[in-house]
């Protein structure tokens, strides 16, 4: 029966012994380029169309253009990339200066922080002096994630909530080389994300020692569970006292025995029906698979490496998804599973799935079959993540799930 989520994978697998295919800088580079000058085409009128921050936004092309000026392959584009980035950025940012609400400018993928990073990000590019301006109205917002009372619905999550913030620190520690919070300030967001745990997890009586919610529901993948939060946790956990730090790595070793068939559930407790499981990255393995890289990274435990690699298996089965080309449910979020599993690995096998993914992407079955999405320029969503992708299989030894590290330090 076919499936209602995946395409049918039909490519052979990869071959002992064989190479990957060749010339994919001749072959990607004016595809990424052409890509990128469709998705241009498609934006909202200048100064229109702000909202849906980093997730769907303008902002979120913007760290795409920011993305592909880092790739020397590139650098001919550079300056009009980064120019083109900083003009999509000033609505965005005069609409998270506007918001009055202090706890929602502080998301990281739908408000306020992740435009901050970002511009951040791309007026030192530019070498502007902007940049100082928009790095001190990032870490401004870490009072707000340390409040104990900070965000009713979901205070820990990433997409809104204070691992969110913690990942938008890492990635400008990582990109900018230089220190963007103190050690006191991240103790601070640390400490509340695992009071948090704590608390949520002894009121309802949770097999984890930390446990979280979004809206009354006790997510564990990326998007909005308890792996994301973990991962940042693992992170910074130079900076968690040795108990919190054990509970954070029990947690971890629950979760791993939460699996089933490869894959997770969306939600505590469920169970996964195989024919309509969720293999994505917002809510199942692909997502999941990065808290066990980061464990395995600092760990060097086997058994984490192993994880992730059923992650992989699962995901060449069934990561051709219908739902679009984005990284957060699409074929390019599933093909990052692949490029992260090459860089813990080095095998060869992992570059040559990911470039099949890539090609399913542009192929007529994809394009007829798959879900048409209204935000087709958005980076997680639609093309803007897709042409992430597409830079980082012809960079793999830098290649990473755009603004979610977990080989920065």
């Amino acid at each position: 029966m076919e499936s209602k989520r995946c395409f049918q994978n039909r490519f052979i697998d990869y071959q002992t012994g064989s190479a990957p295919g060749r010339g994919q800088g001749e072959f990607g580079v004016p595809l990424v380029t052409d890509t990128i000058e469709s998705i241009l085409r498609q934006l909202p009128a200048p100064g229109t169309g702000a909202e849906g921050g980093l997730y769907s936004g303008p902002a979120g092309v913007a760290y795409m253009l920011f993305h592909v000026s880092e790739c020397p392959l590139f650098a001919a584009q550079r300056q009009s990339y980064l120019s083109r980035a900083r003009s999509l950025l000033e609505p965005c940012l005069r609409l998270a200066d506007s918001e009055p609400d202090r706890q929602a400018r502080a998301a990281f993928l739908l408000g306020g922080a992740g435009v901050y990073a970002v511009a951040a990000l791309v007026y030192r590019a530019l070498a502007l002096p902007d940049f100082e301006e928009a790095l001190s109205k990032f870490r401004e917002l870490w009072r707000v994630c340390a409040q104990p009372t900070f965000l009713d619905c979901g205070s820990d999550e990433l997409f809104v909530g204070r691992s969110g913030y913690l990942c938008a620190a890492m990635v400008l520690k990582h990109k900018l080389g230089m220190e963007i919070l103190t050690p006191a300030q991240i103790k601070s967001i640390c400490h509340a994300i695992i009071e948090s745990g704590k608390q949520y997890s002894k009121k309802k009586r949770k097999p984890f020692p930390l446990m979280y919610s979004y809206y009354g529901t006790e997510y564990l993948g990326a998007a909005h569970g308890l792996s994301s939060i973990l991962q940042m946790l693992l992170s910074y956990q130079e900076y968690l006292q040795p108990a919190d730090r054990e509970l954070a790595w029990q947690s971890v070793d629950f979760l791993v025995n939460q699996e089933q068939n490869c894959n997770w559930p969306p939600e505590l407790g469920e169970m996964i029906e195989r024919e309509n499981e969720l293999v994505h990255w917002c809510h199942g393995a692909p997502g999941i698979a990065y808290l066990f890289a980061k464990a395995y990274l600092l760990s060097k435990k086997p058994s984490y490496l192993d994880t992730c690699i059923r992650c992989g298996e699962l995901t060449w089965q069934k990561g051709l998804l219908k739902k679009g080309p984005g990284i957060c449910h699409g074929v390019a979020g599933s093909a990052y599973v692949f490029l992260l599993l090459y860089r813990l690995t080095g095998n060869s096998k992992y570059i040559y799935r990911a470039q099949k993914f890539a090609e399913f992407l542009f192929s007529e079955e994809f394009k007829a079959g798959s879900c048409k999405l209204e935000t087709i320029y958005s980076l997680y969503e639609g093309l803007s993540g897709t042409v992430c992708f597409l830079v980082d299989l012809l960079q793999p030894d830098q290649a990473e799930f755009p603004l979610f590290t977990v080989f920065a330090q």
